[in-house]
C-alpha cells in the first residue's frame, strides 16, 4: 500500500506540473499576442498622416536664389506622409535636388516639425556657357539670376574644371597686381590655356609655362602701348619673344 500511494502522489504531482507548465506558456502567448497588437495600432498611428501629420518645416540658412515656392515643391509629395514615417534622407535628396542648393541638412523635431538648414551653391564663374562653377571647383547646372552677369567665363574639359579655376585665380592675381583683369580663361581638349583681359586683349599661352608667360606679357606691355596701336592679340607660345596682332590689322583683314 505504501507504494501505491508513492505512486499515486508522484502522478498527481506530475500532472500539476504540467498544468502550470502549460499555464505558464498559454499566458506568455497572451502577452505576446497583446505585445503584438499594441504594435500594430501604434505603426498605424505612426504612420497615419491625419494623426500624425508634418505641421511645419523651418528653413534656416542664407538664401538668395531658392524661393520658397521652389521647396514646398519639392516636399510636396513626402509632406502626405506622418511625421515618423517620413523619411529624412528623402527629404535631404529633394531639397538637394533644386538647382541653388549645395547642402540640405534635415532633422525631426517633436512633436510635428521638421527642421531644415540649406547651403546654397556659390558661383565664381560661368562653366562653358551655360553652367556654372562653385568655389570649390564642381559644375552644376542652374538658371541665370540677376548680378552674375560679371562673373569670368571658363571654359575646358569637364574633369578639368577644378585646374581651370585654380589656374584663373593663380593668373587673375598676377593680373591684377599689374592693373590688368582676367576675363575669360579656356583650356583646349589638348590642354592649350587662352586668356581674355578685361580690356579685350586675348592672350595665346599655349600648354606649357602659362605663368611665366603671363609675366612675359606685363614685361612688354609698357613697349606695346608705345606703338599707339590697339593691341587685339598676343601669342606667348614661343620660348622667348611674342608676335602681336593689333587691332587695325584685323579690321582690315575683315
Amino acid at each position: 500500500m505504501a507504494l501505491k500511494d508513492r505512486l499515486h502522489k508522484g502522478r498527481a504531482r506530475l500532472a500539476g506540473v504540467n498544468w502550470y507548465l502549460c499555464s505558464g506558456i498559454g499566458f506568455l502567448l497572451l502577452v505576446l499576442a497583446a505585445f503584438g497588437l499594441a504594435a500594430w495600432k501604434l505603426g498605424l498611428v505612426l504612420n497615419d498622416a491625419e494623426a500624425l501629420p508634418i505641421e511645419a518645416v523651418a528653413i534656416k540658412g542664407e538664401r538668395q536664389y531658392t524661393t520658397d515656392a521652389e521647396i514646398r515643391g519639392a516636399l510636396q509629395d513626402l509632406m502626405q506622409r506622418s511625421f515618423f514615417s517620413a523619411d529624412v534622407a528623402e527629404v535631404q535628396q529633394a531639397l538637394e535636388a533644386l538647382p541653388w542648393v549645395y547642402r540640405a541638412s534635415v532633422r525631426r523635431e517633436w512633436p510635428a516639425k521638421l527642421k531644415v538648414y540649406l547651403q546654397e551653391q556659390v558661383a565664381v564663374a560661368h562653366w562653358n556657357q551655360d553652367e556654372w562653377l562653385n568655389e570649390h571647383g564642381e559644375v552644376f547646372l542652374a538658371p541665370p539670376q540677376p548680378g552674375l552677369e560679371n562673373l569670368p567665363w571658363l571654359a575646358g574639359p569637364e574633369p578639368m574644371a577644378k585646374e581651370v579655376l585654380i589656374s584663373f585665380r593663380q593668373m587673375d592675381e598676377l593680373l591684377r597686381i599689374n592693373s590688368f583683369k582676367l576675363d575669360r580663361l579656356s583650356l583646349s581638349p589638348r590642354h592649350a590655356w587662352e586668356a581674355t583681359l578685361g580690356n579685350g586683349i586675348m592672350l595665346e599661352l599655349g600648354r606649357e609655362d602659362k605663368m611665366a608667360r603671363i609675366q612675359r606679357f606685363i614685361n612688354v606691355y609698357p613697349e606695346l602701348v608705345k606703338q599707339e596701336k590697339s593691341v587685339a592679340r598676343v601669342d606667348l607660345r614661343y620660348d622667348t619673344g611674342l608676335a602681336v596682332g593689333w587691332e587695325d590689322a584685323q579690321e582690315e583683314s575683315r
